[in-house]
Formats: C-alpha cells, structure tokens, sequence
C-alpha cells in the first residue's frame, strides 16, 4: 500500500480545502448563533459547488458523480468536515448511496434530480424503540390493493425539513426465525398521510437539524418498493457501512483543524518568558494529539483501501469510525485546554468542534456497537 497521493488526488484535496476555506468558513458564526442555514445561502453554496465539481461527488461518473475512488472519497470528505456540519452537508450534498438499487424509473425520479441538485433526500431508519437495535422497528408496511400502507413513527431524522422525499426502512413480515423482515421504500414527503415535525434542539451540528416523521396510513404505490420486500436490513447495511467512513473521515479534518490552531497558539503564546508550546504541559499534549490523529487516519485511509479492494469487513470499518471519533473527542479536549478560557469562547471554532465531536460517537452506531462488532468478529470464528 502506498498513501503517498497522487497529482489526481491533491488536486482534489486542493480544490476542496479552498472552498471550504472561502465558501463555508466565513458563515459559520452565522450558522451557530442563528441556528439556521438560510435557504439563499443553501443555493449559493450548491451552485458554487456543483459549478466546483463537488457536489454529489460520492456518485459514480455513470449518474453523473464524480466517481471519486474509497480513498479520494474519504480524502475529500476529510476536507469537507473541517467546516461546520451543516453547511457543508445542506450545501454540498452527497446523496444516499442506497438509491443506487433503484430501478431505472427510480433513478430517473429520484437519484438523478439528487445528483443534479434539484432534490434532496433523507434516511429514516431509528425510532423512539428503535435505535441501535434495527430489529425492534415498529413502523410497518402493509400491502393494500397495488400498493403498501404505512403507519409508524421515525425521529432523528437528518434534515428531513429540507428533503423532498424519504429513504424509509419499514417492517413487511417476519422470517421463520420470528424476527422483523424489513424493506426499503421512497416515499415523497408530501404523501398524504406523511407529516414531518420539528425533532429536538441539539447541543451539536447547530443548523443540521433532525426531524421527526409520522406515517398515517399513508399509501405508496408498488414501485415505491426500493430493492427486493425483505432485504431492507441489508440495503440499510450497505449505507451504514460508507456512512460510518464518512463519520471517520470528517473527525479527521474536525481534529486537523483543532491541531493546527492548537501548535500555532502554542508557539505565539508567551507566559513566563517563552512560548507555552516549550513547556511539557504543553508540548506533550501536542505530540499525543498528532499521534493518535496519524494513528486515526492511517486507521481510515487503510480501511478506504480495503473497501475499493472488496476486502473490508464489517469490523474493519468500525475500528475506524471507534478511533476516529473517540480520538476527535481527545484532540478536541485537548486543543480547549491548551487555548485556556479563550478555547471556550465563541471567537474560535474550538468550543464548536469540541461540542459537534460529541455526538460522533453516538450516530451512524454508537462506540459501544462499533466495539461489539468488533469482539463479535473476534469471536465467533472461535466459536463464541
């Protein structure tokens, strides 16, 4: 294996990282006192990024992405998630990967209008009863006549405010072992029957908001099926899996970001006589954030590597979203510390950055699932 980048590859970490730095920073401090990205602000930051080749750059060049490689795809994601979660998100979109199992009239209704811009979806798999454990969905969908019935409840759903339509995960049955079998569905969210509710005020990603969606008895057709009835577990799998390195990647720029702003306070700031950085208080800090930064991304891009050679598992990729996010959550600590009362002031994206590293470890599969994943694959060749 050779990280060593390509001319390819640093152009498009160049290309990225310049237009996070002049089209996303300046409206962070908007975004955090405000709460909100304004939908004007949503169009210009899209068309500049699809003017940018950066928009629904996870796609494949056949639907009109940019048909970035795993490794590119985690360098540019990287970059992105240097910036505040909700502009980069709202404007940079990257569509889900899952409609890709769309029929060809699926794709042309859905996915392509995503890539393009003119749509926007969501993901609605968690419930209030439902969280780590899929399994324990209640929302159901039943056949009626040409069609599927739909009654459940969903919450935590990212920006599902601002979404055209819904990416719903709904159980239809149940397998010989009694277990929910689920399915996929794209549902557009002005579906009678379909009502989307604020969710809740988070402490992270301020301006990302999440959304609650309540289905009362609302009817699709059969074509709204999305992938084969039964397979919606799997389907979700595939998501999980590029979302969790997705989780990864943008730790690793949040932490980039809060390690530069740390080495440079420490070498400008002067107490007794010398820059802080020289005091081992100090400098140490610095020498273990960078450490388990290289440590997190050597963990990620191997992992990226492994996923464009057909070779990552399901443990692979939790190992890398467990050490990303739970090292951000340390940088970010740190870098606080070492800025002293200024870390905490909203003057700095340090207080930011330490706030939105909270919930990294939670969504996409808490640490705890990710770390059960991980003794599972351990231990189950060995017949535990």
């Amino acid at each position: 294996m050779d990280f060593g980048l390509t001319d390819e590859q640093r152009s498009i970490v160049e290309v990225t990282r310049a237009f996070v730095e002049r089209e996303l920073y300046p409206h962070e401090e908007e975004v955090e006192r405000t709460g909100v990205v304004r939908p004007e602000l949503v169009a210009q930051i899209r068309a500049k990024a699809i003017a940018a080749g950066l928009y629904a750059a996870n796609m494949p060049e056949e639907v009109g992405g940019a048909g970035l490689d795993t490794v590119t795809w985690v360098l540019y994601e990287k970059e992105l998630g240097k910036a505040s979660y909700a502009l980069h998100y709202t404007g940079v979109a990257r569509p889900s990967n899952i409609l890709l199992a769309g029929t060809e009239a699926q794709k042309e209704r859905y996915l392509l209008p995503c890539v393009r811009g003119e749509r926007v979806d969501c993901l609605a798999m968690t419930e209030p009863e439902a969280g780590s454990d899929m399994r324990g969905m209640r929302c159901r969908a039943t056949r009626d006549g040409e069609g599927w019935r739909i009654n459940g409840t969903k919450h935590f759903i990212s920006h599902a405010d601002e979404a055209d339509f819904v990416i719903l995960v709904a159980v239809t049955g149940t397998d010989d072992r009694g277990r929910h079998e689920m399915s996929t569905f794209l549902v557009d969210l002005d579906t009678p029957g379909v009502a989307v509710h604020d969710g809740y005020r988070n402490v992270s990603h301020r301006g990302y908001h999440n959304s609650i969606l309540d289905f009362d008895g609302a009817w699709v057709p059969a074509n709204a099926l999305l992938g084969e009835e039964g397979k919606g577990f799997e389907l979700a799998g595939t998501w999980l899996g590029s979302t969790r390195l997705q989780v990864a990647a943008a730790c690793l720029g949040r932490a980039e970001r809060a390690l530069e702003l740390s080495t440079a306070h420490a070498a400008s700031r002067h107490q007794f006589g010398q820059p802080i950085g020289r005091f081992q208080g100090v400098g140490f800090k610095l020498a273990d954030m960078a450490t388990e930064l290289r440590a997190a991304e050597q963990l990620t891009l191997f992992t990226a590597w492994k996923y464009d050679q057909g070779t990552a598992t399901d443990a692979d990729i939790a190992m890398a979203k467990l050490k990303a996010t739970e090292m951000l959550q340390m940088v970010a600590d740190e870098a606080i510390q070492i800025h002293g009362g200024m870390g905490l002031m909203d003057e700095l994206p340090l207080e930011r950055i330490w706030r939105d590293a909270r919930i990294e470890r939670i969504w996409d599969g808490t640490s705890e699932i990710q770390r059960h994943i991980i003794s599972r694959s351990m231990l189950r060749p060995l017949g535990a």
